[in-house]
């Protein structure tokens, strides 16, 4: 599915500094993303709090990305969980006429075993009307969805179209790239792992740090798909800095910090996160200043 290849950008969800959620702040954050060049807007996902978030919450969410968006780029809606009834219900609930795919990370808590995980995505790939793209994140689901798996849902289902994969594992991306037909998609849920994926044969990236620097890390992606390893590795190493700043106390209180310094939004997030420390935004300031000169 071309018009997913590249850099799509996993949404935060802004909140004001009464911890309600932003709207403006939100439609700010999508017209910056789409007039800097990402291909694509993931909503709902880890980075948007969601499992922080009440239904009217989301609803808010959906709605605010849905208008500001206004059709100008495709969208991915996060809908998964660790009930697999519970997800097939959400799906058939919700009008995902608006959404190109949804993207649906394995169980997390349960630990499955790998035909457990293959029975919780027939049901969701039985249930969903638009096709469904796989997220394997062992860190946080305590279980890794293995190539095998992948292969078998890849070859089972015809709505099931790629992979997120952040195993932070290449070799496993590889095998998943090689294994899985032409036309399934292996996305990087990786920032720093996503150029190599893409050069390995990759379609992008589902991006965190894409959300502060959507011109310049969607540029890289696009020099790797385009086999530019030379010029697209200039790139990644100019932010590659920023990657490591953004995750050192974990997600999304690193990007949040970046979007505050850029104007979009404040930094505020949910317990049971909490927002970077000063010294970790104090130095998220720098690159960003250091960066934009």
């Amino acid at each position: 599915m071309n018009k997913l290849r590249g850099t799509g950008v996993a949404l935060i969800t802004p909140f004001t500094a009464e911890g309600l959620v932003d709207v403006n702040a939100l439609k700010h954050l999508v017209d910056y993303q789409v007039e800097h060049g990402i291909e694509y807007l993931v909503l709902l996902g880890t980075t948007a709090e969601s499992a922080t978030l009440t239904s009217s919450e989301k609803k808010t969410v959906i709605e605010t990305v849905i208008a500001s968006n206004a059709g100008r780029v495709p969208m991915v809606l996060g809908m998964g969980g660790n009930n697999t009834q519970a997800i097939v219900e959400e799906i058939e609930a919700t009008d995902l006429s608006p959404f190109t795919a949804i993207l649906s990370v394995s169980p997390s808590y349960n630990k499955p075993t790998q035909e457990g995980i293959y029975q919780h995505f027939k049901q969701i790939a039985k249930a969903s009307p638009i096709p469904v793209i796989l997220y394997n994140v062992p860190a946080r689901t305590a279980s890794n969805m293995l190539p095998e798996t992948v292969l078998r849902l890849a070859r089972d289902f015809e709505n099931i179209i790629g992979i997120k994969e952040a195993a932070g594992d290449l070799v496993q991306a590889m095998r998943l790239i090689s294994g899985t037909p032409s036309d399934f998609m292996v996305i990087s849920g990786d920032d720093m792992l996503a150029l190599p994926m893409t050069l390995a044969g990759g379609s992008g990236v589902i991006s965190v740090i894409g959300q502060g620097f959507p011109k310049e890390f969607s540029q890289l992606i696009r020099l790797g798909l385009a086999g530019k390893v030379a010029e697209a590795y200039a790139q990644h190493y100019q932010l590659a800095p920023a990657i490591d700043l953004i995750f050192a106390e974990g997600n999304p209180a690193g990007i949040k910090a970046v979007c505050k310094k850029l104007g979009i939004c404040e930094d505020v997030v949910r317990l049971p996160l909490v927002s970077a420390t000063p010294q970790l935004q104090g130095k998220i300031a720098t690159f960003v200043d250091n960066f934009s000169t």
